[in-house]
């Protein structure tokens, strides 16, 4: 008996310190883990896109669009769209029976500078007019890569442009009792963040890096881009980078 004790009591310890050196077999295959991979539009006639979503501390299972647009801001294309954003299906949508569950919700403040950006009068979509299945798939869990197409050629410099809500993600400039009387905010807290850079396809690069370029409104009204993010923190650890590459 003593034997199968001290044995037992080096196996124990051999395991807390491996957790303890961060040398564990599990957090090796975790840190390891290869990207999830996701496929849009690939029926798409102009540019391959990949894009590479590296996660941070402050990433929990955050929504996403991805678009393009040109240099004078106008909208050209979705690349990839949450499906419960595109759809107006959430997860946590319907508590009608004393529990969240699945069902139509309208998040104004979610992905405010996307949708006001795709639409003149900012509609949001829904099951009845949904975004196209060949933009939209689950929102990643993890670190992903984003394969993807352009519909067509562009023949001039383009911006492609992601934006990252997270939510109820507060802090103490954020905070639920900022605006008690807005509903829409207090779903989201700190505001989405918009993501940018330029591409030119006469001189494209090996890689690009995406940097944030400021904030969506923090209840949805207005697709205004707010270039301040000094009071942001969480949020901006929800993706420790994102990275681009792009080719004929």
């Amino acid at each position: 008996m003593k034997t199968i004790f001290i044995i037992s009591l080096i196996f124990s310890l051999s395991i807390l310190n491996s957790y303890a050196d961060g040398g564990s077999e599990f957090c090796k295959k975790k840190k390891n883990q290869e990207k999830e991979i996701i496929e849009t539009n690939i029926n798409g006639k102009g540019y391959n896109i990949e894009l590479s979503f590296t996660t941070g501390k402050g990433h929990n299972n955050p929504s996403f669009a991805i678009w393009i647009e040109t240099m004078e801001e106008k909208f050209i294309q979705e690349l990839f769209v949450s499906k419960s954003v595109a759809t107006g299906i959430y997860r946590y949508g319907d508590s009608s029976t004393g529990k969240w569950e699945a069902g139509k919700k309208m998040y104004n403040a979610t992905l405010p500078y996307f949708i006001h950006k795709r639409t003149k009068n900012a509609e949001i979509p829904t099951t009845e007019n949904p975004i196209i299945d060949a933009y939209t798939g689950a929102t990643p869990q993890s670190s992903f890569i984003l394969k993807t197409k352009t519909n067509t050629k562009i023949n001039e410099k383009f911006r492609l442009l992601i934006e990252i809500n997270q939510a109820w993600d507060s802090n103490n400039f954020w905070h639920n009792a900022k605006y008690p009387d807005d509903k829409e905010y207090r779903n989201s807290c700190q505001p989405s963040l918009i993501y940018a850079v330029t591409i030119d396809p006469d001189n494209l690069m090996d890689e690009y890096t995406l940097n944030p370029i400021g904030h969506g409104h923090y209840s949805g009204k207005t697709g205004i881009l707010y270039t301040d993010i000094s009071t942001f923190t969480t949020a901006l650890k929800i993706a420790k980078s994102i990275t681009l590459k792009v080719n004929d």
